[in-house]
């Protein structure tokens, strides 16, 4: 008996693991623009059907994309991370118009570096929809290095 009940829990895990959702792949660069300043490059490679949030949403709306830097002596942030221009339309589940992407977008962040190699990290939290559901908001640390 007890064999059989480890062996139903092995299934419906294997089944509940095999269910999860993952429409978003991020990838990371860093571009110099001159000795001292560097672009920092976040891409989004969205899967069909999907849309990512823009850094730009008002209250009561799905939660922005966000990005947070940790603190560090090898660079600083200059400005905003930017965004492309993004699709804006009324999605009736949050009843308000909202900002997004679709298929892939590349985010940019401005750095001032204090070395000639830093390694820029940090984390970037997101939530993604389509037409039936919306999944929970991700977080993903990321660690890019400047050369």
């Amino acid at each position: 008996m007890r064999s059989l009940v480890v062996a139903a829990l092995l299934f419906i895990t294997t089944i509940a693991s095999a269910q999860i959702v993952n429409p978003v792949k991020w990838s990371y660069a860093a571009k110099r623009i001159s000795k001292t300043e560097a672009v920092v490059l976040f891409k989004a490679t969205i899967d069909n059907g999907w849309h990512l949030y823009s850094q730009h949403i008002a209250d009561g709306g799905p939660v922005a994309t966000k990005f947070e830097f940790a603190p560090s002596k090898a660079f600083t942030t200059v400005g905003k991370t930017s965004e492309p221009k993004p699709i804006t339309k009324f999605e009736k589940v949050f009843n308000m118009n909202v900002s997004y992407f679709e298929k892939a977008v590349i985010f940019q962040q401005k750095v001032k570096l204090a070395a000639n190699q830093a390694v820029v990290k940090g984390k970037l939290e997101y939530m993604v929809c389509n037409d039936r559901q919306c999944l929970p908001p991700d977080e993903v640390d990321f660690s890019i290095a400047v050369k």
